[in-house]
């Protein structure tokens, strides 16, 4: 575009048109040196990514997938370096975030990061820090409450565990921003009825 805008003005010189092959190699010259000419680009096209965020801290590499809501994120410095944030557990977690607590463009980021992906974060640390984690044995029939839990009857059939099961995973799921602590709940219970 840029040549061709040239070639015009050069013509416009030929036929003493020095006003409007003013204009025109001014173009010429924009479209070559930036691409563009005004609001238009003649930039190549380029693979459309989709609405991705990239952000970048000291020890992390986020992006996040406005089509979806997705974040993902790497650890880019520190002991954990290279790793996914999705690989790592709680005792690496809670490693990282001491780790990271002194710069608080990483601490964002990490904490936006675990609200997006392990939702109830906050309160099941807060619970095993002060000791009132929940028991993994249930006061009073652990039957009755795993019936409870899935939402069943006594006596309800292998299937219907298995499906009750899968359908309160759905909403709980950590990788989909569910609770670890409810989703830990849900599959005891479905455990201990369908060993029963």
């Amino acid at each position: 575009m840029g040549g061709l805008l040239a070639l015009i003005a050069a013509l416009l010189v030929l036929v003493r048109r020095f006003d409007i092959a003013l204009f025109v190699g001014a173009g010429a010259v924009q479209v070559l040196r930036m691409g563009r000419l005004g609001p238009f680009s003649f930039d190549a096209a380029s693979v459309d990514k989709g609405n991705v965020s990239a952000v970048r801290s000291y020890y992390f590499s986020m992006e996040l997938d406005h089509d979806t809501g997705a974040v993902t994120g790497n650890v880019v410095a520190g002991q954990y370096a290279g790793a996914d944030l999705m690989d790592l557990g709680e005792v690496e977690t809670r490693l990282l975030l001491a780790e990271v607590e002194g710069d608080a463009d990483s601490m964002s980021l990490l904490e936006s990061w675990l609200d997006a992906n392990r939702s109830g974060w906050r309160e099941y640390f807060a619970a095993q820090d002060s000791g009132e984690a929940p028991r993994t044995e249930p006061a009073g029939d652990p039957v009755a409450e795993a019936y409870a839990v899935l939402g069943l009857k006594p006596g309800a059939s292998d299937d219907d565990i298995r499906a009750a099961h899968r359908e309160l995973m759905k909403g709980v799921h950590p990788d989909h921003g569910g609770s670890s602590y409810l989703a830990s709940k849900i599959n005891a219970a479905r455990d201990l009825l369908l060993k029963q």
